[in-house]
Formats: structure tokens, C-alpha cells, sequence
């Protein structure tokens, strides 16, 4: 019994060490994070009358997000510069006009004062209209400048009340400008027609959509979205792709974003040296009402028009974003004279089938996201990734390994421990 402990025990040790030797360290993304300035977030909160109802966890939902603020701001990392915006706050009347002008900035964006930050927020009373859409245009210019991350938080218990401004109109539009603005969204015991507008907002410049009925769910979400702020990122590059290769622009290793209108093709190149390989992925979002049934395709295509390569998908309407990519490496050469090699010029080409639903504007174009990685290109032999296993080959050789040695191992303790009950 000792003896088979001892094994069993020695068996396990192997297993372990043999598991903790095969971590190591992940390969570098595309890019680097580019912001260089603090990091920059806009609480926008709605202060409209309907912020009365008692239905959060038998508190107003005024109170619950006070409550949720006065949390939040104590948490709020160091780095991260932080503003609060209002609306509905001000105006209690019942002319519409005025009402939908009801947005104010009720602590600035910049270096986080808690006292006074916290001073502010106690003062507020749930007072008039709900004007989402030029709250999100005030905000917007609230974190105008610097090319940190910037982030817009939207708490708000009712859809806006001052159409014809759209506030997912307006999201596109800000998004549009290529700012790299995201704006996250919070309804507080939100309707369905609340859940789509505020979802809406969120999906049009890639944030996020979450529905709160308790103060401990406002306050962890808000929490979350304000450290998010403060991770490191990649700041997107705008770029206008051509509609031929010829007047297409030079991409280096990065992540882009664009705009491609339906029935359109963007064509971008990158210059890739002889033992080199180009990797590269793009992902359309639909940002409006689309038809069901659509498609992306990337096609790496050299100057002279020879398709190298291309990569494709299809969806059928359950996802708003679409992505697909190739790779290609450049073959080694020598030139004649001796001189280094000059390097390839690769065409990009970027085509997609959404189609806008009946009375959709097709206006911009969808937004476009294109990361480009040029890297050294495997070896046939130095690289592991050419066995088609990538670096997890070796990994499978070991297991393999340890499973026929733990095999024999435990077929010798099954004949001693028979053995040794023939004898007894």
C-alpha cells in the first residue's frame, strides 16, 4: 500500500511539473497602445422626472444612482480623468424646445476632485425631459482633445423624448468622426423599447448595453467601465481606403477604421519584404437595419492584379459584425546584383453584402475596423508553426508521452497488486 502511495503520489508530481512547464508567453499583438494623454470619462446621468419611481431595491432610482456615483467616484483609479454630465435637470416646465436643451456639464472633465465631485452629484433632483441625443453631442465635445481613450457612460430610465434628433443617429455620427469615442449604455429598469434605443447607442461606436434593476448592479457596472477606461488601448488610425489599388493608401502594422458604403470596394496596400508575412483581418459592424443574408470578403492581390490570397465569411443576420482575414508570406530571393531585395507591394481589397433595410439611410458607410501585422515569416524548419500544429505540437509529443509512460506505470501496479493477492 506504502509502495503504491509512494507512485501514485510520484505520478501526480510528474503530471504537474510537466503541466506548469508548458506556459509561455503569449506573441505580441499588431500595434501598440498609442494614447499618451490620461485616459478620459463622461458620466452622462438622466435626471428627468420619470427618475422619481421607487422600484430599485424599494429606493428611487434618483437615490440608487446617487448612491452608485458616490461608490464609483471613490473608486475612480488616479489616472483616469473623469466629468458628469446632466440631463433633464434643470428645466420642470412643459415647453418641449427648452426641455430638449436641458443638458449640463455638472462636474468637468479633468483630475478628479471626490469632495466636490460628490458635493455636486448630492444637489440633484429628478426635474424634466429626457434629451438623449444633445446630451451625447455636449458630451462628446466634453471629451474633445487628446488622444487618450474616452469613453461615455449613459445612465438613463426612459428612450429620449426629443426626436427628431436621434440619438443613434447622433452615435453614428460620433463615431463617424473617428475620435475613437465609445459610448457604453445603462437602462435602469428599462422598457424593451428603452432596451433597443439605449443598445442602439451602444453598438454604433462599439460599446456596450446593460440592463440594471438593483443599486449593486449600477454600481459594479459603472465601476467596471470606468477602470476599462484606464487599460491601455489601441487607438484605431483613420484611413480612407480608393476604389482601385493604384490611389490606395500605404497601411503600415496597425489597426485602422473606415467606412464602405453598401455595394462598394475599398482597396488599401502594404509593402512586405522577401521573408516576411503579411497578416491581415477586417470586421464590418452593421450599425443600422440591415437585411438578413450578407457576406465580407478580403482579397490580398499583387499590383499587376494576380490574386494571391483571400479570406471570407457569411452571416445570416444573427450578429451585427462580421470578420474574416488571410495571411501571406513573401518567399525569399536574391537579386542578381547582389542589393537587397525591394520589397512587394500588396493589394488589400475589402467587399461586403449588407444591404440596408427598406427606408434605412445608406449614409455613411459601415463602419470598417482592418488591423495589419507585417512579421519575419516562419521557416520550413526553424518555425514550429509549419508542422500545421503551430507551437503546441511539442506540447502534444509530451502528453502523448506522459500518458504511455502513466500507462505502464499503472499496468506494473495492477500486476503486483494482483500478485501479491495470489500469494496472500
Amino acid at each position: 500500500m506504502i509502495i503504491r502511495t509512494r507512485l501514485a503520489a510520484g505520478i501526480c508530481t510528474l503530471l504537474a511539473a510537466l503541466t506548469a512547464g508548458l506556459a509561455f508567453p503569449a506573441g505580441a499583438a499588431a500595434g501598440e497602445p498609442t494614447g499618451q494623454d490620461a485616459p478620459k470619462v463622461d458620466l452622462v446621468l438622466d435626471v428627468s422626472g420619470s427618475m422619481r419611481a421607487r422600484d430599485i431595491d424599494g429606493q428611487s432610482r434618483m437615490a440608487a444612482a446617487k448612491q452608485a456615483f458616490n461608490e464609483v467616484l471613490d473608486a475612480t483609479p488616479e489616472e483616469v480623468e473623469l466629468g458628469i454630465r446632466t440631463l433633464g435637470a434643470d428645466y420642470p416646465g412643459d415647453d418641449r424646445k427648452t426641455g430638449c436643451k436641458d443638458t449640463a456639464q455638472l462636474y468637468p472633465v479633468g483630475p478628479l476632485d471626490r469632495t466636490e465631485a460628490k458635493t455636486a452629484v448630492a444637489t440633484l433632483t429628478p426635474t424634466g425631459w429626457t434629451p438623449i441625443g444633445p446630451a451625447l453631442l455636449k458630451a462628446a465635445g466634453d471629451l474633445d482633445g487628446g488622444d487618450g481613450s474616452k469613453r461615455i457612460v449613459l445612465i438613463s430610465d426612459g428612450e429620449d423624448t426629443c426626436a427628431p434628433l436621434d440619438p443613434c443617429e447622433v452615435a453614428r455620427e460620433i463615431a463617424a468622426k473617428g475620435i475613437g469615442l465609445t459610448i457604453d449604455t445603462l437602462g435602469l429598469v428599462p422598457t424593451a423599447k428603452l432596451s433597443r434605443q439605449l443598445s442602439c447607442i451602444a453598438e454604433a461606436t462599439g460599446g456596450t448595453y446593460t440592463s440594471v434593476e438593483h443599486q449593486d448592479e449600477l454600481t459594479d457596472r459603472v465601476n467596471q467601465l470606468v477602470d476599462r477606461a484606464a487599460d491601455p488601448v489601441v487607438t484605431p488610425v483613420a484611413t480612407e481606403g480608393a476604389d482601385r489599388c493604384a490611389g490606395a493608401p500605404t497601411l503600415k502594422s496597425g489597426l485602422y477604421t473606415d467606412r464602405e458604403e453598401f455595394g462598394q470596394q475599398r482597396w488599401y496596400r502594404v509593402e512586405v519584404l522577401p521573408g516576411q508575412e503579411l497578416r491581415a483581418s477586417v470586421s464590418v459592424a452593421a450599425d443600422r437595419a440591415v437585411n438578413p443574408g450578407y457576406g465580407v470578403l478580403m482579397r490580398a492581390v499583387t499590383s499587376k492584379g494576380r490574386e494571391i490570397v483571400r479570406g471570407e465569411a457569411a452571416g445570416n443576420g444573427r450578429t451585427d459584425v462580421i470578420s474574416t482575414g488571410l495571411r501571406y508570406p513573401e518567399p525569399e530571393r536574391d537579386d542578381a546584383d547582389g542589393d537587397k531585395p525591394a520589397a512587394e507591394t500588396v493589394c488589400l481589397a475589402v467587399t461586403h453584402s449588407f444591404s440596408a433595410a427598406s427606408g434605412v439611410k445608406a449614409t455613411p458607410g459601415l463602419p470598417l475596423e482592418l488591423t495589419v501585422d507585417v512579421v519575419d515569416a516562419p521557416s520550413q524548419a526553424g518555425d514550429v508553426a509549419a508542422f500545421g500544429l503551430g507551437r503546441g505540437w511539442w506540447l502534444l509529443g509530451v502528453l502523448i508521452l506522459t500518458g504511455f509512460l502513466a500507462g505502464l506505470v499503472w499496468g506494473w501496479l495492477s500486476r503486483w497488486r494482483v500478485a501479491v493477492w495470489r500469494t496472500n
